[in-house]
């Protein structure tokens, strides 16, 4: 792990909040990215997929054009995520964040209906989450995109802006994907894996590496001991 939180006061700040990305952060693969591939009528999907890691299109029009290729009910998107599992560590971080008061909510490019029903099915409540918003009209769905920042439109949910929001607490953000390029420059700390690893390492930016919640948890149980609503902080090597 790379033990290198970010300078610039924050011994002074005495609250903290925490930012968690939903696929393949808080769960253990890619769930949107699940959906599309099993509800899919056909293989269009991919080509957008593909056209929106190479930056051709943003995030927002890959998602429409995506989700036309579905074909599902909300009864029978329901039931399929009943079976996804979340990080093993997720409700114990909860716990604990909750315990030493540190607010935290999570921020997606994904869409709220499918993070609310997978939280509801493993029996988390009282998590707050920004994300998309979907609508069913028979085995259809079409999105909605009310975060979305028109002045920057390479993401469907602007999750830059709940970071700003919260500037006067110390801002940890925990991602792994090209979404999280953005926010997790704007926060004093960041736990990064996979595509977001490899932003900050190929641009010399602070990180702390994690494998999964099992590392965020053991730093904040590290700070917890510290009383960590003093802002004491004490970083993992």
């Amino acid at each position: 792990m790379n033990s290198v939180p970010r300078e610039g006061g924050m011994a002074q700040k005495k609250q903290w909040m925490v930012f968690f990305d939903f696929d393949n952060t808080v769960t253990s693969s890619d769930i949107l990215d699940n959906i599309i591939s099993r509800f899919a009528s056909g293989e269009e999907w991919q080509k957008y997929e593909d056209a929106w890691v190479e930056g051709k299109i943003g995030s927002r029009e890959c998602l429409e054009k995506q989700l036309r290729e579905l074909r599902v009910t909300r009864e029978a998107l329901s039931e399929y995520l009943e079976s996804i599992m979340f990080d093993p560590f997720f409700g114990k971080l909860l716990k604990l964040l909750r315990s030493t008061g540190i607010q935290f909510m999570i921020v997606s490019d994904s869409f709220s209906f499918v993070i609310k029903e997978i939280l509801r099915h493993n029996g988390i409540r009282g998590v707050k989450v920004y994300a998309n918003e979907l609508k069913f009209k028979k085995d259809e769905i079409s999105p909605s995109f009310p975060l979305i920042n028109p002045d920057c439109l390479r993401c469907a949910h602007c999750k830059r802006q709940h970071v700003l929001e919260h500037k006067d607490k110390t801002t940890v953000y925990v991602g792994d994907g090209l979404s999280d390029v953005c926010p997790a420059q704007y926060t004093d700390l960041v736990f990064a894996k996979a595509k977001l690893k490899e932003f900050f390492q190929g641009n010399k930016k602070p990180f702390m590496e994690f494998k999964d919640l099992k590392d965020v948890y053991g730093f904040f149980e590290d700070l917890e001991p510290l009383k960590v609503k003093s802002g004491k902080r004490q970083a993992r090597s």
